[in-house]
C-alpha cells in the first residue's frame, strides 16, 4: 500500500489541500502543475522580485491566500512537487508529461484532478482586435506583471469576476471606463435567497460594487454588447443599454468574460462519464459526492468538477484526498467525510444562485451575423457554423468540427466551444445539449517539435 503512486494535477486551493491530506495519512503524493509556484490562477503568486503585499494582491482573500502558499511550503519533502509541467495527455493508467521539450510516461494508481476553470467566452463583433483580452487575462496582467492591459478600460459581460477584476483594477489606480454588465438587475434580485446562504460572499460582492461606485465608475445592467471598435486597436465599445438606446463608450483596452467554464478535458481523457448541467449550461463530468468518477481511481476537485469557488476548491480537494485514501484501503474516519460534505452544502446552493444573477447570454448567438468570428485560432465565422448545420448536415459538436475547423486551434475550443455549441443549436433550432460538446483530444496544449521522449 506504501508504494500506491498518488497523483495531484493541479497546485491551487483544490490541489494543495488534496496534497495535504495525503501528506498526512504518509502518503507522498506528485504534484503537477504549469505554474512555478502553488496557488493557482485566483492566488497566482507575483514573480521574484515583487514586493507587493498580499492584501494588494488578493483583497479580502489575503488570510486564504497565505493559509494555501504556506501550507503547499510545508509540504517540502513530504511530496514531490513538479512545476513548470504540462500533463499533454491521459491513456493506458499513465499520465504523459512535458517539462520544458522533454515528455515522459507516468504511471499511477489513483489520481485527482484539480484542474481549476478558464473563462466563459461570447464573441462579440471586434474581439479579436489587439486589445481585447479575457477577464482572467487582465487579472494575470494585475497579479502577475504588476500592469493594466490598458490606459482606459471597459470590463463587459457578466459574473462575480467581472465586478471583482473592475474593482481590481480601479483599487490599483487604473481608469475604467465602465462595466457593462449583461445581466439585468431584476436576475440579481430573484437570486437572493439562495445568494443570503453565504452571507459573507453576498456582503463581498455588494463592496466591490459599492466600491466603483464611490471611485465614480459606471456600472450599466442589462446591456447587449453591439461591436467592439478600432482599427489597428481597441478605440470603444459599441453597446446598447437596457432601454435598448445605443451608446459609445471610448477606451483603449476590454477585459472580456461571462464567468467560468470547468477545465475538463482531462477528465474527459481519462474516459470520465459527462452529464449536461442545465444550471452551468454545460457538460461536465459525473462525480459522486466526494469527487469520484466513473473511471475507478480518478477524482475530481474544485472548479474543474463544478464552479463553486477558491474556498470549496479547498473542501473539496481535502474531500477528493478522503475518498482516493479509503479506496486505496487506508481508515478515514466517517466524520471528516460528514464534516467536509456539511461544510460543502451551502455552496451548492449560493453556486446556483450566481447562475441566476448572472446567466449565460445564449441567446446572443441568435444574433451573431454571418461574418462574426466564433472561433479566433481558426477563424471561424458564425456563417461558416451555420453553413455546416444547415447545408453539410452536421448534427452535432465534433462533426462541425471536422467539417469547418472550428476549435482546432491553439485553445481546443476552450474559447469557442461554448459559442460555438450555441450558435450550432440556435441554426439547428436544437437544445443546446443536443448538440453535444467537443471531445478533449491529445495533446490537449501544443508541444514543441523538439519533444524528446523520455523515460
Amino acid at each position: 500500500m506504501a508504494d500506491r503512486r498518488v497523483v495531484v494535477v493541479g497546485a491551487g486551493p483544490a490541489g494543495t489541500r488534496a496534497a495535504e491530506r495525503l501528506a498526512a495519512a504518509g502518503l507522498r503524493p506528485v504534484v503537477i502543475d504549469e505554474a512555478a509556484l502553488n496557488g493557482g490562477q485566483i492566488y497566482r503568486r507575483q514573480p521574484a522580485g515583487f514586493t507587493r503585499p498580499a492584501e494588494a494582491l488578493y483583497g479580502f482573500e489575503a488570510g486564504r491566500a497565505r493559509a494555501v502558499h504556506g501550507a503547499f511550503e510545508a509540504l517540502s519533502g513530504l511530496i514531490e512537487h513538479r512545476p513548470q509541467t504540462l500533463v499533454w495527455h491521459i491513456y493506458d493508467g499513465a499520465l504523459h508529461l512535458l517539462c520544458g521539450t522533454k515528455a515522459e510516461r507516468l504511471p499511477y494508481d489513483a489520481l485527482i484532478l484539480a484542474t481549476g476553470a478558464t473563462d466563459r467566452i461570447m464573441p462579440v463583433r471586434g474581439w479579436t482586435l489587439p486589445g481585447v483580452y479575457s477577464l482572467g487575462g487582465s487579472q494575470i496582467a494585475l497579479k502577475a506583471q504588476a500592469c493594466a492591459i490598458g490606459a482606459e478600460v471597459v470590463f463587459m459581460g457578466s459574473g462575480p469576476l467581472l465586478y471583482l477584476v473592475a474593482y481590481q483594477y480601479a483599487k490599483a489606480g487604473a481608469t475604467v471606463a465602465a462595466v457593462l454588465d449583461t445581466s439585468p438587475f431584476s436576475a440579481s434580485v430573484k437570486a437572493l435567497p439562495a445568494l443570503a446562504t453565504r452571507p459573507a460572499m453576498l456582503a463581498k460582492g455588494i463592496y466591490y460594487t459599492a466600491r466603483l461606485a464611490l471611485r465614480g465608475v459606471a456600472v450599466h445592467r442589462g446591456i447587449t454588447p453591439v461591436a467592439i471598435e478600432g482599427d489597428d486597436g481597441v478605440a470603444a465599445v459599441v453597446w446598447r443599454d437596457a432601454a435598448g438606446r445605443e451608446r459609445r463608450t471610448a477606451c483603449d483596452a476590454v477585459g472580456l468574460g461571462y464567468g467560468l467554464r470547468s477545465e475538463t478535458q482531462l477528465a474527459d481523457l481519462a474516459r470520465c462519464d459527462f452529464a449536461f448541467d442545465p444550471i452551468a449550461r454545460q457538460y461536465l463530468p459525473v462525480t459522486d459526492q466526494d469527487g469520484r468518477t466513473s473511471t475507478p481511481g480518478v477524482y475530481l476537485a474544485g472548479d474543474g468538477a463544478r464552479i463553486q469557488g477558491a474556498d470549496a476548491a479547498e473542501l473539496a480537494g481535502r474531500l477528493a484526498a478522503c475518498a482516493a485514501l479509503r479506496d486505496l484501503g487506508h481508515s478515514v474516519p466517517a466524520a471528516e467525510f460528514a464534516s467536509l460534505r456539511a461544510a460543502l452544502a451551502p455552496m451548492a446552493q449560493f453556486r446556483e444562485g450566481l447562475d441566476t444573477a448572472f446567466p449565460w447570454p445564449a441567446h446572443f448567438a441568435a444574433g451573431f451575423a454571418d461574418s462574426d468570428v466564433v472561433c479566433r485560432c481558426e477563424c471561424i465565422t458564425a456563417g461558416d457554423l451555420r453553413e455546416v448545420a444547415l447545408e453539410k448536415g452536421a448534427p452535432e459538436l465534433n462533426r462541425a468540427k471536422a467539417l469547418s475547423r472550428v476549435g482546432m486551434g491553439r485553445c481546443q475550443g476552450r474559447m469557442c466551444g461554448p459559442a460555438a455549441a450555441e450558435v450550432l443549436a440556435d441554426a439547428l433550432g436544437v437544445p443546446v445539449e443536443q448538440v453535444g460538446r467537443l471531445r478533449g483530444q491529445g495533446p490537449v496544449k501544443p508541444l514543441p517539435i523538439a519533444t524528446e521522449i523520455v523515460g
